[in-house]
């Protein structure tokens, strides 16, 4: 498929949320026209406000319930690409139904609207997670568009409500990209637009969407304001971790899979690399930004020790190939904000 230029008009579903209004912002920078959806009209005053300059070049549109038939018929109208970014990120759910059934209706309906009435649409970029990608291991290994995350599903569809949430939440996003590919297989002779997938780990970095405490923080930026300002005992900094991605490279990953003619078709991680939370704790206590007496301490440089437990590592040489990205912003930069 041809590639997405500029001026182009592209839908942003959840354009409120905390990584969504990134990708608004870096659109809009790059000169394409936004559409982005809400689930209220008062939830979206904030990113009306926040992108006032811009004019007639961005619109806010009514999506009460992405989960509902046809809840994006009308928004599709008229667009050239779509950026599916809206899915529950969250432990207060009661079931694993209220987050996957959402995650599943949400993708595949978006995908249905576009079949149906997206006459114009010629890309769809969906953002899944490498919850999607990773399994456990019990060696080290480095994880690749090739893998896919199964033990969540089992856990959920074995134990229910006694799975541990973040298989809930794993399974969501699981669940919710493989019946992307699946609506794909079936429907690809009749489709006009071509279907990219981002998987990025998780996503801190500075919030321009609205808050007013840091208890309504979205699930990862508050687990890590937590350890920064609250802390963890030194064995969990030392130890614990993931992969990360600052939210202002995942939303230029965004802009670049829209321009990259290359991207057509693919599943593409966005990982910044490996992290143990000592090393935010200390990138956080390096900038000088912070008060010290607030930040905890824990014991500097404990994350650049040997393993005691193995680090979740992606391969992200495709989104360097296809995307061309090959520097990400550094803690440094993404814990000053």
């Amino acid at each position: 498929m041809p590639a997405i230029a500029p001026r182009s008009k592209v839908l942003v579903t959840g354009a409120n949320g905390y990584i969504a209004v990134w990708v608004v912002r870096r659109l809009l920078e790059q000169g394409y026209v936004v559409r982005g959806t809400v689930r209220s009209a008062a939830k979206g005053e904030h990113v009306k406000k926040l992108f006032g300059e811009y004019g007639a070049k961005f619109e806010v549109v009514v999506v009460e319930d992405i989960g509902k038939d046809g809840a994006f018929d009308d928004a599709v109208k008229g667009i050239d690409a779509i950026e599916h970014v809206a899915s529950p990120f969250h432990y207060n759910a009661q079931d694993p139904s209220d987050l996957i059934q959402p995650a599943v209706k949400g993708t595949t309906g978006i995908l249905q609207s576009a079949l149906k009435y997206g006459s114009d649409v010629r890309r769809v970029v969906i953002t899944s997670s490498t919850a999607a990608v990773m399994d456990p291991f019990d060696a080290p290994k480095v994880f690749t568009e090739a893998d896919w995350a199964q033990k969540p599903i089992d856990d959920v569809e074995r134990d229910g409500k006694s799975a541990p949430k973040f298989s809930w939440y794993r399974a969501s996003k699981t669940l919710a990209e493989k019946a992307a590919w699946e609506f794909v297989r079936k429907n690809k002779e009749s489709m006009k637009w071509d279907l990219v997938t981002l998987n990025p780990p998780y996503v801190y970095g500075p919030t321009i969407h609205e808050i007013s405490s840091p208890d309504e923080l979205n699930t990862s930026q508050a687990d890590l304001y937590t350890t920064l300002l609250k802390g963890k005992d030194e064995q969990a900094l030392a130890t614990q971790g993931g992969s990360w991605i600052d939210v202002r490279d995942l939303a230029r990953a965004h802009v670049l899979v829209l321009e990259k003619e290359a991207a057509s078709w693919e599943r593409i991680i966005v990982s910044a690399g490996p992290f143990k939370f000592q090393d935010f704790v200390d990138a956080a206590n390096a900038v000088g930004v912070y008060p010290a007496d607030r930040l905890t301490k824990g014991v500097p440089g404990a994350g650049k020790k040997p393993d005691v437990v193995h680090m979740i590592q992606y391969d992200n040489s495709k989104a360097k190939r296809v995307l061309g990205i090959d520097e990400y912003i550094s803690m440094e930069e993404c814990v000053k904000g």
